[in-house]
């Protein structure tokens, strides 16, 4: 061009010349030692700060090192300072001496932190001084709302609602059959301290029982519902099954309290087995308790079955019954005080005499003028003569009668005080009559003498008397029926359970106070004629009790047939045991049909024990275990102070439940402690049962809060202090890629941490999409679906974590940085190698990865890199023998020695073994590297093959010096082609920009010299301009690819990596998985792609590999 111009620079040296002198600058004079890599490297470093300031290059002084290992203490470590440690201790004469030659030269910018092996070895071998480190609050369900048949509204007061239901449940079969005989087996004050104990249980879990049905609505299902909304499914399933156990069990027991009083005292002669022997009369009893009990079992279900209705309405009647009788034991104990029923008791020396067979207690009678022998005299004499044989005793001790209700002012009560326990077969005697020897224990079995049936203890009789305290729970399962249940249920409950309290308290001091202690050990009534022992102390004639007894039997049995299916059936309907649906279903009325066959069932099952002595304590256990968790809900709920907990029943107190939580539980112990853990088992399973199997649900139970509080309260001890190395584990950050439909591209990444996890530690997915969050939100609630579903499929347990970010790089960093919580965070990053970096036209996706790598390391973070992850194993595989290969090069805190073994815990590597590799250079002593290792691998407790493989300075090979020149040219290449490419996107923005400030300039400028001349540009000139650049450019830029020599930095490198993945692929090319320390990225980022060839040397010819980089502790100790 012959004309001279001036182009006058526009913003600032935003010109075309300004822009264009440093591209002229990148291949015009290149370092004869960088091959010109510089140059080109500070290119692409000013067009990545104007895309994403995240790569703006650091100073490398101000970056953290991976490891310190120093004297000075608790720099990255566990918190404990540490006192010459061969570990961190490094000294400046040991970095100069680490990585002396060009073997090592991958490391080398890593050696001032990371000693090499044979360093490490060295000193730990001559240490002899180591120090010891230290969905909506409640689901509807509507389909069913909508078949329910309208309702009046509930009209009941406390009165009818509640304390009568009540009092007619707790007052019933033990009170009349077995409370005399507790008394006189007892003694009062133990019989005192027995009702006083399970009464104080009761009444602490009506309080407990009172704050929770009165904080809300409580439908129907009553106490389940109140404990599995108060405690959550699983603790609510267990213990609702539970209760209908006890309730199921209840119902034998007032079956079979009714076949008593039937065979026993109303009709004696319809029995059906009869024993020929005294020894078979137990026998003979059971088995007609059995065929009467299932009899009367079928009968009472077939009433419930069809007319549930008129059970409900004989409800009032079978409580006049029990009121009636209790007033007539009252009346019979005040009319003792001025006349004393005739009932005498036959005492043959001090042995209590049934009187069943013989009308007068005599041994012989003067009839007409002569002597006679007695019914008495044949029982005892081998006949009816004077001078027969008979029994030693019967000879040797009078025949004596005694009055068996001498009334309340006889002073008995002194007699009655303190327990008198025994054996099976001991005979019931009185100790203030004498007594004569010569009884024959062998003989004494077939003799007509009043004998405990049963071993007595006192726990024994604790186990029979609850019973007869439960009950207290008929309120609240009415609750649907009342007019102000939150009222109601309180008062009527308290109310209730304090008058039978007293009912109980005084009918045990008057008992012990009017009846004769051998009558009241007499369980049966077998020394007054079989009557009722507690009929014969009435007013006015024991029928009154014994009709009234058998009628209250009767209805309890009929109530328990009718509650316990119902409450099945709530469980049913709630879905939170799968396989109890079925019992969901009923008749079109709603009546709960297959629930009431498995009862019947269960009740069956109790009617076959037979014994009801027996069945007591199995019912007590159920019910005890229920009102252990009503307690513990009260607690629960009350110390967690949940805003939704606003009970308007205020006289609660959670030491209170915690009182009657501890009481219920040592109550179960007392009573039966096999039945107790009989009972806890069951319940344990069904908890496992719905917890794994069961339907979610959330109630917002205490359980769920308590967990928070447990957590919150964790996480914050956890803050306090880094773990120790002992209890160091890795906690893994899990980096997962999904592809355009969100799904999970390398599902084996979850496989390899859950055979490295095995469900212990932290775990947490993360994903990051591109965009914003407001445009991605469907995307990232896709992504995470399917996220967990593959967590699931791979049982993989932890959490997941999506997140939106403007830019990938952005949203890896935000992960890495905030994932977790609190002392509860990852201290470990798991990713897989981006194997197609080299086809991807996108430079961002080796270069997110570079920077995740130093990301990771600026954190202390662990990382681990896993090459060809889908060729990894399935959790299903089985690998056979094979090896696990460790290759040690430089100390970076055990993480290569403790993953290997953690891996080796799950049954995919359970049979692989483990090979240690670590390399030695020219100046090292292999044979005694090799001694130290084995030490030291003894000292871990591992068990591994060593081996050490040498690596002599060779000089570095032509092929080494041709791969990386040909690595230097393709680099210059792809970076040309992205300067080319950057052009084209700027172009028509840079013309616009340069025609207006070109302009601008011209017109601004009003002193213009003769020798200047300004000329605008226009888009012609413009073009021919930049075409006439651009082949300068080309032609300098081809010319010095081919003349550009490798750098000599690079070469080292290069050398390290073709021989150290030479010596693995030959030692370790069929093992299943190499362990491998991962070089760190260069400090200059000018180096990032040449950094990745590097590693793609490195790994060449290996199948499964994973790179592992240290996370600035030790992970592993020697010590215990």
């Amino acid at each position: 061009m012959g004309e001279r111009f001036v182009v006058v620079p526009v913003d600032g040296g935003g010109g075309v010349a300004g822009d264009r002198e440093p591209s002229d600058a990148v291949v015009s004079d290149p370092a004869p030692d960088t091959g010109g890599s510089a140059g080109v490297g500070a290119t692409a470093e000013e067009i990545e700060e104007g895309e994403d300031s995240v790569f703006e290059p650091q100073d490398p002084s101000t970056v953290v090192p991976i490891l310190e290992y120093n004297r000075e203490p608790n720099k990255y470590g566990d918190g404990v300072p540490k006192e010459n440690s061969p570990f961190i201790n490094n000294t400046d004469n040991d970095k100069g001496n680490s990585y002396d030659g060009t073997n090592m030269a991958l490391f080398e910018e890593e050696m001032d932190s990371n000693p090499m092996v044979s360093s490490l070895l060295n000193k730990l071998a001559n240490y002899t001084n180591l120090t010891q480190g230290a969905q909506e609050h409640e689901e509807a369900d509507e389909d069913e709302g909508s078949k329910k048949k309208a309702v009046k509204s509930p009209q009941m007061g406390t009165f009818m609602g509640v304390y009568l239901p009540c009092l007619q449940n707790i007052l019933g079969v033990i009170l009349f059959l077995r409370l005399t005989w507790i008394v006189g087996t007892a003694g009062i004050l133990e019989s005192l301290a027995i009702v006083c104990l399970c009464c104080s249980c009761t009444m602490l879990t009506a309080i407990s029982m009172s704050a929770i049905a009165t904080n809300g609505v409580v439908p129907a299902g009553g106490s389940y519902y109140m404990i599995s909304r108060s405690l959550g499914p699983e603790f609510g399933g267990a213990v609702g099954l539970c209760f209908y156990l006890g309730t199921t069990f209840a119902g034998s027991m007032y079956i079979l309290g009714t076949i008593e009083i039937l065979l026993t005292y109303i009709v004696p002669k319809a029995a059906i087995f009869v024993a020929d022997r005294k020894e078979d009369e137990l026998n003979a009893l059971l088995n007609n308790m059995r065929v009467y009990g299932t009899c009367c079992l079928a009968l009472m279900s077939v009433v419930v079955f069809v007319g549930v209705k008129y059970v409900n309405k004989l409800a009032l009647v079978f409580l006049a019954c029990v009121i009636l009788s209790i007033l007539a034991i009252y009346a019979g104990v005040i009319k003792t005080i001025f006349e004393p029923p005739d009932f005498p008791v036959c005492m043959l020396g001090n042995r209590t005499l049934q009187n069943l067979n013989f009308d007068k207690c005599l041994k012989t009678d003067f009839i007409d003028n002569m002597t006679v022998t007695t019914k008495l005299w044949m029982l005892f004499c081998d006949g009816p003569e004077l001078n027969a044989t008979c029994n030693e005793y019967f000879d040797n001790n009078n025949v004596t009668m005694i009055q068996g209700i001498p009334g309340l002012t006889s002073g008995v009560i002194s007699e009655n005080m303190w327990s008198v326990y025994g054996p099976l077969g001991m005979m019931v005697e009185n100790k203030e009559l004498s007594s004569l020897g010569g009884s024959d224990s062998a003989q004494d079995i077939y003799m007509p003498y009043v004998i405990n049936d049963i071993t007595t203890f006192f726990t024994l009789l604790v186990g029979i008397y609850f019973p007869s305290v439960t009950g207290i729970m008929a309120g609240s399962n009415r609750s649907g029926d009342l007019r102000d249940a939150q009222k109601s249920i309180p008062i009527g409950t308290i109310l209730a359970i304090a008058t039978t309290s007293f009912i109980y308290v005084t009918c045990v001091v008057l008992f012990g106070a009017s009846i004769e202690g051998v009558l009241l050990r007499d369980k049966f009534g077998d020394s007054v004629k079989g009557n009722l022992v507690i009929g014969t102390l009435s007013w006015p004639s024991p029928w009154v009790i014994v009709i009234g007894s058998f009628f209250s039997c009767c209805g309890a049995g009929l109530q328990s047939l009718t509650g316990a299916p119902r409450l099945l059936q709530a469980i049913a309907r709630d879905g939170i045991v799968p396989f109890l649906q079925v019992f969901g279903h009923g008749k079109a009325n709603g009546e709960p049909t297959w629930a009431l066959l498995l009862t019947g069932g269960i009740c069956e099952i109790g009617i076959l024990i037979a014994s009801l002595d027996a069945v007591a304590p199995i019912l007590s256990m159920f019910f005890l275990m229920c009102y252990l968790f009503v307690n513990l809900a009260c607690a629960v709920q009350t110390l967690l102070r949940t805003p939704n907990w606003r009970p308007r029943f205020k006289y609660y107190h959670w030491a209170l439940s915690f009182l009657g939580m501890s009481l219920c539980l040592a109550l179960m112990f007392i009573c039966s402690w096999y039945y107790a853990i009989f009972a806890m088992a069951i319940a344990g399973c069904i908890y496992k049962y719905i917890e794994y199997r069961g339907a979610e649900k959330e109630w917002g139970d205490g359980i769920r809060g308590l967990s928070l509080n447990a957590a919150r309260y964790a996480l914050i001890r956890l803050e306090e202090a880094p773990p120790h190395t002992k209890n160091w584990r890795p906690q893994v950050l899990v980096l997962l890629n999904v592809d355009s439909d969100q799904g999970v591209k390398h599902p084996r990444l979850l496989s390899l941490t859950t055979q490295l996890k095995a469900g212990k530690g932290l775990t947490i997915v993360g994903n990051v999409l591109e965009g914003t969050y407001l445009t991605k939100d469907a995307e990232a609630k896709r992504a995470d679906q399917n996220i967990k579903s593959s967590m699931s499929a791979e049982k993989t347990k932890g959490f997941c974590h999506v997140v939106v970010s403007s830019n990938l790089r952005d949203g890896m960093s935000h992960l890495i940085q905030s994932a977790g919580l609190g002392g509860m965070k990852h201290n470990t990053v798991l990713m897989a190698w981006p194997g197609t970096w080299r086809q991807s036209n996108d430079p961002q996706s080796w270069k997110n990865f570079i920077e995740t790598v130093r990301e990771s390391t600026a954190a202390h973070h662990a990382l681990l890199v896993a090459k060809n992850v889908d060729s990894f194993p399935t959790n299903q595989d089985r690998l056979g023998e094979g090896t696990i290969d460790v290759w040690w090069v430089v100390h970076d805190g055990g993480m290569l020695m403790l993953l290997p073994f953690l891996l080796r815990q799950h049954k995919v590597w359970r049979k692989c073994k483990m090979r240690i590799f670590t390399v030695a250079q020219m100046d090292d002593n292999s044979i005694q590297m090799k001694k130290d290792l084995q030490m030291f691998l003894y000292h871990l407790r591992l068990d591994a093959e060593v081996e050490v493989v040498e690596m002599h300075d060779n000089d570095i090979s032509a092929f080494t010096y041709e791969k990386t020149l040909m690595m230097e040219q393709r680099t210059q290449m792809l970076k040309q082609m992205q300067l080319s490419r950057t052009e084209r996107e700027r172009e028509a923005q840079l013309i616009h920009d340069r025609n207006t400030a070109s302009h601008a300039t011209i017109n601004d400028k009003a002193e213009t010299g003769p020798d200047r001349v300004h000329m605008t540009w226009t888009k012609d000139k413009m073009f021919a301009e930049r075409n006439r650049n651009r082949e300068c450019n080309a032609n300098v830029a081809v010319r010095d690819l081919f003349n550009m020599k490798p750098n000599q930095s690079n070469v080292r490198r290069m050398h390290t990596a073709v021989k150290l993945n030479g010596v693995v692929v030959n030692k370790s090319q069929g093992a299943h998985l190499v362990l491998l320390n991962m070089p760190g990225p260069p400090r200059n980022r000018g180096g990032d792609e040449n950094y990745m060839e590097f590693l793609e040397v490195l790994l060449e010819g290996l199948n499964r590999v994973l790179l592992v980089r240290g996370g600035g502790r030790e992970v592993i100790t020697i010590y215990s």
